[in-house]
């Protein structure tokens, strides 16, 4: 017999939440009623998704792959859904967009008022989160679009670029490299320990790939979780880093901090959408990448 729908949300609510109590709880019904239908799936499939415990319960190897292609279900449900409701209107119902967390505070503000005046019926839900948990919630139909560093190396990922925003250096005011006009060279970095972010952030390798080429070495006083630490902490005096071009006028002012462009070649980041390659909204997507790529001044893109 094929599963309900019912039965797939009741057991990856009982995976996210490892107890059968809290899922029950979650999908707002009694636990014996839970119960009985994850018990009722198991015998429909011939197999054991879960181990229970007094400590909670965990997902079987087999469960682990039933509850992955659950949530593919559940998603691919939800967006026929979404699709069929805004057929009439594109960028309309709900959309879940995950960002990562140097695009978000910077980018955010100045788009989303032009998205929702050029599409007042899209309800949009924001969530951030480091790169790969954002594509992993992709690939698992928990986010519909991601805005984030390009490239993704998934071929099940397609992507529309928007924009190319340089790296500049911050450094003390009395550092070394502030002085001087012009742009810095990359090679004035040898040396030079450089402040980064924590592993897990995309810009921690694009600034790890610059001081590579230019002989620097990673500090290894700090690794800060925001760009809003790094750069307290170059103002402390601990070291330089590099900053997305968008970041600056937010995070360098009223500090003792001065920022320098880099000479050309100039280390960059690509700054772009993602979205299922299967996904029934890619049209949708791309419209969107193309409002915010118009809506970008011209030296950026």
């Amino acid at each position: 017999m094929r599963p309900s729908l019912r039965q797939l949300e009741y057991a990856v609510s009982v995976a996210d939440a490892g107890h059968f109590g809290r899922a029950a709880r979650a999908c707002h019904v009694t636990q014996p009623a839970l119960s009985s239908q994850i018990g009722a799936l198991e015998e429909d499939l011939g197999v054991r998704l879960f181990e229970r415990s007094r400590r909670g319960t965990t997902l079987t190897p087999v469960g682990r792959w039933v509850v992955a292609r659950a949530r593919a279900v559940l998603a691919g449900v939800d967006e026929l859904v979404e699709v069929a409701g805004g057929s009439r209107e594109p960028l309309s119902g709900p959309l879940h967009l995950g960002v990562i967390p140097t695009v978000a505070p910077y980018l955010l503000p100045r788009w989303l008022p032009l998205v929702r005046r050029a599409h007042p019926e899209l309800v949009l839900y924001l969530h951030e989160d480091q790169t790969a948990k954002l594509v992993a919630a992709l690939a698992e139909g928990r986010l519909d679009v991601l805005l984030l560093a390009l490239p993704i190396a998934r071929r099940d990922v397609e992507t529309r670029p928007i924009f190319r925003e340089p790296f500049l250096l911050a450094a003390p005011r009395d550092h070394r490299l502030a002085r001087g006009r012009g742009g810095v060279r990359q090679q004035e970095l040898d040396g030079e320990p450089v402040l980064l972010l924590e592993d897990g952030h995309c810009l921690r390798d694009q600034a790890l790939d610059v001081c590579r080429r230019a002989g620097a070495r990673e500090s290894e006083q700090v690794r800060a979780t925001s760009l809003t630490t790094l750069v307290q902490m170059v103002a402390g005096g601990l070291g330089v880093t590099l900053l997305p071009a968008s970041a600056v006028a937010a995070e360098i002012r009223g500090r003792e901090v001065t920022v320098r462009p880099f000479r050309a070649p100039a280390p960059s980041r690509e700054i772009g959408l993602a979205w299922r390659r299967t996904s029934a909204r890619a049209e949708e997507f791309a419209l969107l990448g193309d409002l915010l790529r118009r809506h970008t001044p011209k030296s950026r893109r």
